[in-house]
């Protein structure tokens, strides 16, 4: 796994040297686009429509819109002056329950490994977070850019979350499809409890699998090898119209799916009510 940073977790006088490792990765299946006449791959050139002309990279520089239309000019050299506090480290602000911190903060996960010297305040640090259930919010600087981010214990290695500001959460304010009432029934809510406690088990991230992506790259090898490609029939949706009923008849397919063998597709999946 390739180092993607160095620098240093600091927290009170304490200075652990560290490397930082991407903790994630998409396995999204990405397409080119081409040419339908001819297949050749389509190429994006950056152009001025004011100047009618293609752009180099060396006569492009950076702007801000202030104003529809206005753009007031930021170098480099300017970016690079602003002073950061952070810089190649990470600086703990403070500790806090895990529980605290809502996962709509949470943006890119990173693993944390010992540098050169760090090994014992490095695990002098991920032993005391894992028994004080404690995760530090800290500053890093990461690609000229500070963000927030939240250090914890994940799989008994240190982990860095980088988190959004608070200001980077959009309101639920401003969704005006929340704004309703309804009368629920003591019963209903009962039932949903009950439906909830049925389909409650352990997190286990192994058996959650991309269907579609796995339906997507099935049909590319199909082609590839030239074979006739199979669509499977997709199931026609139950409806049940009453939500008492929709209750209870998912009640009843979530115990039948406890008795189901592992690897059969949950019957829930194929029957959808509403």
């Amino acid at each position: 796994m390739r180092t993607i940073w160095k620098g240093a977790i600091s927290f009170g006088l304490v200075h652990i040297p560290v490397k930082l490792y991407l903790a994630t990765k998409r396995n999204d299946i990405r397409f080119t686009q081409l040419h339908e006449k001819c297949g050749t791959p389509i190429k994006y050139k950056k152009f001025c429509v004011n100047c009618d002309t293609e752009i180099p990279n060396d006569d492009i520089v950076k702007g801000y819109e202030y104003e529809k239309g206005k753009y007031v000019l930021v170098s480099d050299k300017e970016l690079e002056g602003i002073p950061l506090e952070a810089n190649r480290a990470i600086n703990i602000l403070d500790f806090v329950d895990l529980s605290e911190v809502d996962p709509v903060y949470f943006d890119k996960t990173y693993y944390l490994a010992p540098n050169d010297g760090g090994q014992k305040p490095y695990e002098l640090l991920r032993q005391a977070m894992q028994k004080t259930g404690r995760v530090a919010v800290a500053k890093v600087v990461i690609r000229s850019k500070e963000t927030l981010a939240a250090i914890r214990v994940f799989n008994n290695i240190i982990s860095m979350e980088t988190m959004f500001h608070n200001d980077e959460i959009r309101s639920v304010s401003a969704i005006d499809d929340i704004n309703y009432e309804v009368n629920l029934h003591e019963n209903e809510l009962k039932m949903a409890e009950s439906l909830i406690s049925s389909l409650s088990s352990n997190f286990e991230p192994s058996k959650y699998k991309n269907e579609y992506q796995e339906a997507l790259m099935n049909v590319i090898q199909q082609k590839i090898t030239g074979e006739q490609i199979q669509i499977p029939e997709i199931p026609k949706e139950d409806k049940v119209v009453d939500l008492m009923e929709a209750l209870k008849a998912s009640i009843e397919l979530a115990k039948e799916e406890k008795k189901v063998t592992p690897g059969k597709k949950p019957a829930l999946e194929k029957r959808k009510t509403s």
